[in-house]
């Protein structure tokens, strides 16, 4: 992290926002990619120079959507298996089994929900688009759970102390609890359609 933070600290403000935007880009590829630590620093550096929270978010979404719907156009053009051949740390084991049939039974509310679970967040804009998920639903789908998540880091980098190490504290747990309340409205949401399945076939 120090080192991360180091080279951050050095950049100048164009180079940092480009950083931020790299980074929130290539973890829709790779997601071993510790891009929300990245981030998360880069805004920490950003309001303690001449940055802006609302450039850092502006950066980020730019990133972080356009590798989505990269991803979610080689997915709508070459299938999974192809994505599951081509990309393999992108799946991990059961991962796209158990995102394509919250999918099918969620529609538009899965993506919005996936994209918030640690993980499995990758994995959602290629099966958006091998599942055929209209790709503006796709995009504003995943806009919204990525603007909402970086929105939380931004503020939480530029309502810090100096002290990165507690920022990333806070932003994890931040995301452990966006993790569960996501994991909630999964759970909710199936438990309404097994409750309402009897009743159709009635």
């Amino acid at each position: 992290m120090t080192g991360i933070l180091a080279w951050l600290s050095s950049l100048p403000e164009p180079l940092l926002y480009g950083a931020l935007v790299l980074a929130a880009f290539a973890e829709n590829i790779f997601p071993p990619l510790p891009a929300d630590t990245v981030i998360a620093l880069g805004a920490f550096v950003a309001a303690r120079g001449d940055g802006s929270a609302l450039g850092v978010w502006t950066a980020t979404m730019l990133g972080n959507i356009g590798g989505a719907m990269m991803m979610y156009g080689l997915g709508h053009r070459y299938g999974l298996p192809w994505l599951l051949q081509r990309f393999p740390a992108l799946f991990p084991a059961g991962a796209a089994e158990r995102i394509t049939a919250r999918f099918k039974t969620q529609g538009m509310l899965a993506v919005i929900v996936s994209r918030f679970l640690p993980g499995v967040r990758a994995v959602v804009p290629p099966l958006a688009g091998a599942m055929d998920i209209g790709a503006v639903r796709a995009l504003i789908a995943m806009a919204l759970a990525s603007g909402a998540w970086y929105g939380v880091v931004c503020v939480l980098a530029f309502r810090a102390g100096a002290n990165a190490d507690v920022l990333l504290e806070r932003i994890a747990g931040q995301q452990r609890t966006l993790g569960l309340g996501a994991a909630a409205v999964v759970v909710v949401v199936l438990g309404v359609l097994w409750w309402r399945a009897p009743r159709r076939r009635r």
